[in-house]
């Protein structure tokens, strides 16, 4: 063999050598993501971009939110996971576990970015609101051509035989709507039979379904033309082509949070911190809006005429966001159910 020959097989070597040295050296930060169409936004927002920033391995373990907080029960003394991702409020029942850890607003430099309500419970381990969706008001355009103003209005008359509920005993966003109905009618979380008195006043002529794709079918059928559900859903009928549009009504619209929260246990608080700021960044922000949208929890998003259009987005839309307290929620949600249930077997 030439001596040009040999030394170039041995410089590839070395160069192999190193490429591996470095690969093994890379830190794996393990978070959860909850699958199909969210998790491939998720990866091309925030988790592959970080890769590449940090030079890191981000482990993704597709897990929704009930089967990530009874991993990290199970998992309490030796957590695998570095930073976790809930909806739905459990992150309110991991915090009150003691499974996740309290963040300084000093540890993330977007803090003084973000809405107030997005890091309000930094102190707690409650991790920051990276994305919310918000619960209001779907109608259908070509049925309804002044768009509902009021939470009252689903029980105008003109909609009569067209309201569409989602069963609050099974749906998160059914239960959030039913509560946002039951405080515009007076109640409060003590008493939420002013709700349950208003929706059974407009049942007998209304339809209650249990899964989104019923919405999809009840608004393509023509059967609905008003529903109280999330704007990401709006988006959802609009891409299949219906003529489906979200208000947020005059006395706000509910919040359906989404946080990034950090393990108490890991042994990567740094690298965790630096993801946990690196997705609540404004291009992030933006980005869930674009992709699916949720609006945004970081104040300098910046937004198009056609995506603000249909998202609770700005100063003062976010100002008349609801947030109703989630371990109190879970307290009471199985009476709810029983009550709700009954109502609507009347």
């Amino acid at each position: 063999m030439k001596r040009s020959s040999i030394l170039a097989t041995a410089f590839g070597a070395i160069i192999a050598a190193s490429l591996a040295a470095n690969a093994s050296a890379q830190e794996t930060l393990t978070i959860n993501s909850f699958g199909g169409s969210y998790e491939e936004t998720h990866r091309a927002l925030v988790i592959t971009p970080f890769e590449k920033m940090y030079n890191v391995k981000v482990e993704v373990v597709t897990a929704y939110s009930a089967d990530t907080l009874a991993q990290l029960r199970a998992q309490k003394d030796n957590p695998k996971f570095d930073v976790v991702h809930f909806s739905g409020g459990l992150e309110h029942a991991a915090a009150a576990e003691d499974l996740l850890a309290p963040i300084e607003p000093a540890e993330l430099s977007n803090y003084d970015k973000m809405y107030d309500f997005a890091v309000a419970g930094l102190d707690r381990g409650i991790g920051p609101t990276y994305s919310t969706a918000v619960i209001g008001l779907l109608y259908n355009t070509d049925q309804i051509a002044e768009a509902p103003a009021s939470w009252k209005d689903l029980a105008n008359p003109d909609y009569q035989n067209h309201v569409l509920f989602t069963d609050a005993a099974s749906n998160t966003y059914g239960m959030l709507g039913l509560l946002m109905i039951n405080k515009v009618a007076g109640g409060t979380l003590d008493d939420i039979e002013p709700g349950l008195e208003f929706v059974k006043g407009i049942l007998p002529t209304s339809t209650v379904v249990s899964k989104s794709p019923e919405i999809q079918q009840n608004f393509a059928q023509g059967n609905a033309w008003i529903a109280p559900y999330a704007q990401d859903y709006a988006f959802t009928l609009t891409k299949a082509g219906l003529p489906v549009k979200f208000i947020q009504p005059e006395e706000g619209g509910v919040l359906a949070p989404i946080t990034v929260n950090l393990v108490k246990g890991t042994k990567k608080r740094d690298l965790a911190l630096k993801f946990i700021d690196f997705s609540i960044r404004a291009e992030a922000s933006q980005g869930w809006a674009e992709a699916l949208r949720y609006t945004p929890t970081n104040k300098e998003a910046k937004l198009s005429d056609e995506v603000a259009a249909q998202v609770v987005y700005g100063e003062d839309a976010v100002a008349k966001l609801v947030t109703f307290d989630a371990n109190e929620i879970a307290e009471k949600r199985s009476s709810w159910n029983e009550a709700w249930s009954r109502a609507i077997a009347k």
